[in-house]
């Protein structure tokens, strides 16, 4: 008969000296002693994220003011709405850096080569819903790795890339829908 016998349990207790360490380097704000080796790497891909959501937001700007056609004032108006969700994340993302101690990069001169997504200047309608499809799902993309880069190094980045991801996949979806409707 094989031994059933649990291992023994082990005491969760918080750790007094990380609580103590926490009294200390006040000027870190939400950034605690003992945050991990990582916090550098996840300012980087915070604001590579960044760069990605403010591409977006201009992408979906000037689509929204130059798409003509006849379902072009539905489609714009889809636009306009993305547009503005791609600018809360931004700033989400931007009050995330800070809050970890870093500077959030809004330096126009390197946000395209930053961004995971591109930047488009179609003036088809159905070429538009298309570059705004690919640009969500290579976004969905990125969160996607984010997400398993980050894992339990930093919980609370992590759940917001996953918000983040979740507004990203319901842009994709009725980006789809459109194209369906657009054939």
């Amino acid at each position: 008969m094989a031994n059933t016998k649990s291992p023994p349990k082990e005491a969760l207790r918080i750790d007094q000296k990380r609580l103590d360490a926490a009294k200390r380097s006040l000027d870190k704000g939400a950034v605690t002693p003992d945050f991990g080796p990582y916090r550098d790497d996840i300012i980087q891909l915070l604001n590579d994220s960044l760069a990605t959501e403010l591409v977006c937001v201009l992408r979906y700007k000037r689509h929204y003011f130059t798409a003509t056609g006849l379902e072009s004032p539905a489609i714009a108006a889809e636009f306009l709405q993305h547009a503005n969700e791609e600018q809360q994340h931004a700033d989400m993302i931007c009050k995330r850096i800070v809050q970890l101690d870093g500077e959030p990069d809004l330096n126009p001169d390197t946000l395209t080569r930053r961004s995971h997504a591109d930047y488009d200047e179609q003036l088809d309608l159905r070429a538009m819903i298309r570059s705004n499809l690919i640009a969500e799902r290579v976004a969905i993309e990125a969160y996607t790795q984010i997400i398993e880069l980050i894992g339990d190094k930093d919980p609370t980045t992590r759940r917001m890339i996953e918000q983040i991801l979740e507004m990203e996949q319901e842009h994709a979806d009725e980006l789809s829908d459109w194209m369906k409707k657009a054939s």
